[in-house]
């Protein structure tokens, strides 16, 4: 990190201001969003964790969860033009990235005009995405990695910042494509999303059922949110921290005669590493704090992780789970 103006105390302390009014909003932004989704606290801080990254996130939990409400109130909290697309297997690449039509705008002269799809927007939900095919899912998984879309030798740039919050049901796989390993390492974490306690579940029956619904303010701006993003890339992380993001993604690779090498036939590459990095910096920084600790490491191993390694056959069979590894990983840290 470089000091732009040759003083390191003045570059400091204003890092230092920028971090605490950052952290301010993202106190409100998380308890607006609370407002409207109940009990999924570490929903909400993971799903800011992606955006406060720049990354992409897919969402696993049963329907009838608020997934597509979380959504729709990080859009309007967080300040970003929100779209929903439906995955169908009928649905094609075109009907998400747009196409082009032909007009005749004067009498004898014809033209083609670019009608953007759904996926120009800043916060796109892409609700059951294992249901498409996989050459739509790989139209927009591209549009995710590269930031634009190419129609007709023609480049596209999608708006910054841009973000994807897919979903996925993890019980009805009738009619679905699964998103293979290469593609499932596209999003920075994967969010499972649970059932709310019975406290939360009876705050979510008095306050949704009634005449009044809580009103939802605007904390961020598209403008903020991308300078918020730039400062988590500017917080500073300790050299035990950096080493101990290398040990935990290194060893959850399969070597061969080692434990794991018989329990996984796949592991995390250094994207992983590269999520996770991020995903502590945001974390600290929606905690008020300038730097991620150990603390924050073992909190967001499993979102980083878990769609970054596959269970061998033999593994499953004996009802080892990639939660159960992770959590072995990461007991050293506590």
């Amino acid at each position: 990190m470089q000091d732009p103006s040759g003083n390191p105390a003045d570059f400091a302390a204003s890092l230092v201001k920028l971090a605490e009014d950052a952290s301010e909003k993202l106190v409100k932004a998380r308890a607006e969003v609370g407002k409207a989704i109940f009990g999924q606290e570490k929903v909400i801080e993971q799903a800011m964790v992606t955006i406060l990254s720049g990354g992409h996130a897919l969402l696993v939990g049963v329907p009838g969860l608020a997934k597509t409400k979380l959504v729709e109130t990080m859009g309007r909290v967080l300040g970003l033009d929100a779209r929903r697309v439906q995955f169908t297997p009928d649905l094609m690449p075109s009907d998400i990235l747009g196409t082009e039509i032909l007009e005749e705008p004067t009498p004898g002269k014809r033209a083609f005009r670019f009608v953007r799809g759904p996926v120009f927007a800043e916060l796109l939900m892409a609700d059951e995405i294992n249901r498409a095919s996989p050459r739509t899912q790989s139209a927009l998984l591209q549009a995710m990695q590269e930031g634009f879309v190419t129609i007709a030798g023609q480049r596209h740039d999608l708006p910054k910042p841009f973000h994807v919050l897919a979903t996925q049901n993890p019980i009805e796989q009738e009619g679905t494509y699964p998103l293979p390993e290469a593609q499932l390492d596209r999003f920075l974490l994967q969010i499972d999303v649970d059932y709310p306690d019975r406290e939360a579940e009876r705050r979510m029956l008095i306050e949704t059922t009634g005449s009044e619904a809580s009103e939802i303010g605007a904390i961020f701006s598209a403008e903020a949110m991308l300078a918020a993003q730039r400062l988590v890339r500017r917080l500073p992380v300790g050299d035990s921290i950096v080493e101990a993001i290398l040990d935990l993604v290194r060893s959850a690779r399969p070597e061969p005669g080692t434990p794991l090498g018989e329990k996984l036939v796949w592991g995390p590459g250094p994207r992983a590493s590269q999520a996770l990095m991020l995903a502590i910096r945001a974390r600290a920084l929606i905690d008020g704090r300038l730097s991620p600790s150990l603390d924050d490491v073992v909190a967001l191993a499993e979102p980083v992780l878990k769609h970054r390694m596959a269970l061998s056959f033999a593994a499953r069979a004996e009802g080892e789970t990639i939660g159960k590894i992770i959590a072995g990983l990461t007991a050293r840290f506590t």
